[in-house]
């Protein structure tokens, strides 16, 4: 792959494909990890006397504009971290774009109207995704790739315009990839997989790949009552996917005999309900128990202060850690010392640890801690997460030479 050294990039016109899909409460930016990301990538184009075209999509509209999926709050961001004015399109392929291109001069940037704003972008027709990836093209002379976050996705401004226009991938991906090569070849053991979330289902293609290649599996967040459940116990109320129990049994016995260690939480803490993760209100009927006497009616929200410890012990050791998903509902004080503690463990080892993107990032974030304590915090959990499972990512392919 070609990166952003090897263009040509002066007086010419760059898109950059960014992921600058924030979280947004009533147009306000709750997290800007995303934006400050990519933004050395643009800086360093802009020194160059680019002229840079930022495109990027947020959130999930129906192909058709939607004010509350709207980029105009990013590009003010944007331009606080860049330290410099970034000019808005409110389109994405029309005449706004198009002006608001025609108008930049050398060292200039402008961040186009959501992506996902045309149906052409996430199309699965193939002619409907390139139609759209030609007007993007007729925007730039040159691609480069920095939105790590969205490269599983065959989209057109992903993976079709890639194929209109001379193409690099920008310091982020370039970055990202590196970090994943580090956790799949010549691993520095040991190896401890940290997997939390709600749902076994979403982390059945990476714990498949990794049986052959991590040393500890340590299962937490609402999957892990799937897995209490496949050692014969019952949990409650707790989120459970039946289905998916004979596959959990099935990954147990091969873990075994392949000398991959699964560590299931021993204690969990417990509520009669889902707390009010807005508001905050205290959880009345909080209480911790053994995996093996979930009371009838409870329902399962973190991992318990036993289990915590035990984590931290299964960590300690570790070389490389790889964390994705978080132990519990974070967002609310009674359930958020089991991410806590795992995060925490990170922090206080000696092993090159990643946090796999997505909710395990944004914890990292609202927990409080120092990013810089962390190897390296992804910008994308589903990617990294295709990526482990060894598949083909379109994005990545799009930007071989």
């Amino acid at each position: 792959m070609k990166t952003i050294e090897d263009l040509d990039v002066a007086g010419r016109r760059v898109f950059v494909r960014a992921d600058l899909n924030v979280p947004l409460s009533g147009g306000t930016i709750t997290d800007d990890g995303r934006i400050r990301a990519v933004a050395p990538t643009i800086a360093k184009l802009l020194e160059r006397g680019a002229r840079v075209v930022v495109a990027s999509h947020l959130g999930r509209p129906k192909g058709e504009p939607d004010p509350q999926f709207s980029l105009a709050p990013v590009a003010v961001r944007l331009g606080e971290i860049l330290g410099k004015p970034v000019t808005f399109a409110t389109d994405t392929v029309g005449d706004s774009a198009k002006a608001t291109v025609a108008a930049l001069g050398d060292g200039e940037v402008t961040l186009l109207e959501n992506l996902r704003f045309n149906a052409g972008e996430t199309s699965k027709d193939d002619a409907e995704r390139g139609a759209f990836a030609d007007e993007l093209a007729a925007l730039a002379d040159l691609y480069v790739g920095d939105g790590f976050g969205a490269v599983h996705r065959k989209h057109a401004s992903v993976f079709d315009l890639p194929a209109r226009l001379p193409h690099a991938v920008g310091d982020l991906i370039a970055t990202e990839v590196g970090v994943l090569k580090r956790l799949t070849d010549e691993v520095a053991r040991p190896y401890v997989v940290v997997l939390g979330g709600s749902k076994v289902s979403d982390k059945v293609g990476v714990i498949e790949n990794l049986l052959g290649k991590a040393d500890r599996i340590l299962i937490g967040g609402g999957m892990m009552y799937t897995f209490i459940a496949a050692q014969g116990h019952g949990v409650g109320a707790s989120l459970l996917q039946e289905d998916q129990i004979p596959v959990v049994q099935d990954y147990l016995k091969r873990g075994a005999e392949q000398g991959v260690e699964f560590v299931i939480p021993v204690d969990t803490a417990v509520s009669g309900s889902f707390p009010d993760v807005k508001g905050g209100a205290p959880v009345e009927d909080f209480a911790v128990v053994d995996v093996e006497a979930i009371p009838d009616g409870a329902l399962g929200l973190d991992i318990g202060p036993r289990t915590a410890a035990l984590f931290a012990e299964k960590i300690a050791d570790a070389a490389t850690v790889f964390w994705n998903g978080p132990m519990g509902v974070f967002e609310h004080p009674a359930f958020a010392d089991g991410t806590r503690a795992v995060a925490q463990a990170l922090v206080d080892g000696d092993a090159f640890t990643v946090v796999g993107g997505g909710d395990s990032a944004a914890a990292v974030r609202i927990l409080g801690f120092d990013e810089a304590k962390f190897g390296h915090i992804s910008t994308g959990g589903g990617a990294s997460l295709e990526y482990l499972e060894g598949k083909q990512l379109p994005g990545l392919t799009a930007l071989e030479d």
